[in-house]
């Protein structure tokens, strides 16, 4: 099973992961890699699967439960409409096109080495017939504007505000915790140091509705 993570506007591929299977797990993984990559997005769109997004089933499934508590607003395309996840499917075409001509892998490692090299290739060397002037992903990523409302120190990406997001902060580092100030000193957030290799940290403020169970 590959999970991939595609930016719906600049058509980059943001993250893929190989799994045993489509599982709740190997959902979280892609999606926190992103992250850990590129930031906190305003949205996630994704199909109906229990695996991704089982709310219209009435039930809370775990990757939708992960970015709600980060701020995410998780949407799906409705049952029997693909064409919803339209630009998600025609990604999927290019990455096995080129697992066609690759030596057939022997282990999820080496699957997963396959598909980081596509994705080099696909975001830096592969201009794209669906964006202006046949662009590639990473130049049209490098020309969006960015509203993540994040900071990154010592190797984790902490939530701050999206609100602030373009915003002047000023961060101050103590033995327990990073603290963020605005420009008028005030202090916006206290973030204690997570454990080493923690890529990301929300804000502690889940937004959205919750569903009555979560699923696994």
């Amino acid at each position: 099973m590959i999970f991939q993570l595609i930016d719906d506007h600049s058509r980059l591929a943001i993250a893929t992961h190989v799994a045993w299977g489509e599982t709740s797990a190997g959902a979280i993984a892609v999606v926190s890699q992103g992250i850990a990559a590129h930031g906190v997005p305003q949205r996630l769109l994704s199909d109906n699967g229990a695996a991704l997004n089982p709310s219209r089933r009435g039930v809370l499934g775990q990757l939708v439960a992960y970015v709600t508590s980060l701020g995410v607003e998780p949407i799906t395309g409705k049952p029997g409409k693909p064409t919803t996840q339209g630009k998600n499917e025609r990604f999927h075409q290019p990455l096995l096109r080129f697992l066609d001509r690759q030596p057939l892998a022997e282990s999820l490692e080496e699957l997963q080495e396959q598909v980081d090299r596509f994705d080099e290739v696909y975001d830096n060397e592969r201009p794209h017939q669906g964006l202006p002037g046949r662009a590639t992903p990473q130049k049209a990523w490098l020309a969006t504007p960015r509203d993540t409302g994040t900071v990154f120190r010592r190797g984790t990406l902490f939530h701050v505000d999206r609100a602030l997001s373009g915003a002047l902060v000023f961060l101050v580092e103590t033995e327990a915790a990073l603290l963020v100030f605005d420009d008028q000193g005030t202090q916006l957030i206290e973030h204690a140091w997570p454990v080493p290799g923690t890529r990301y940290v929300g804000s502690g403020r889940p937004r959205g509705p919750r569903g009555p169970r979560t699923t696994g």
